[in-house]
């Protein structure tokens, strides 16, 4: 399963963004999807999650910034953020559960620079 984001970029504090991640391969099915952020030295953390059913799950921090979505047809996740501020600057990550394989796969990353 290859993971490819999208949708990164540079934007001024209080700006939006829309982050895409596209899941491609064969005979995979999709239950959990989630967004990782890293910023400059820290960790990688947990953004937000959504499951199969559209059920989701934020971080405190992007709590009604950020919103996570899917089309399960398509294979797709989003993740809207408004209100962006210096502190969301970080590459931006996809994560997907595969369960057919019992695996979970990264996207490569994508990088987000929110400007004051």
């Amino acid at each position: 399963v290859q993971l490819v984001e999208y949708g990164g970029g540079s934007v001024l504090a209080g700006g939006s963004l829309r982050l895409s991640c596209l899941a491609s391969g064969e005979a995979f099915d999709i239950s959990d999807m989630a967004w990782y952020r890293q910023g400059p030295g820290t960790q990688r953390e947990w953004v937000a999650s959504i499951n199969r059913g559209g059920s989701a799950n934020y971080a405190d921090s992007v709590t009604g910034r950020f919103r996570i979505s899917r089309d399960n047809t398509r294979n797709m996740m989003w993740l809207q953020m408004i209100g962006l501020q210096p502190a969301d600057t970080a590459v931006y990550y996809c994560r997907m559960f595969d369960t057919a394989r019992g695996q979970w796969y990264w996207g490569q990353g994508t990088q987000v620079t929110v400007s004051a």
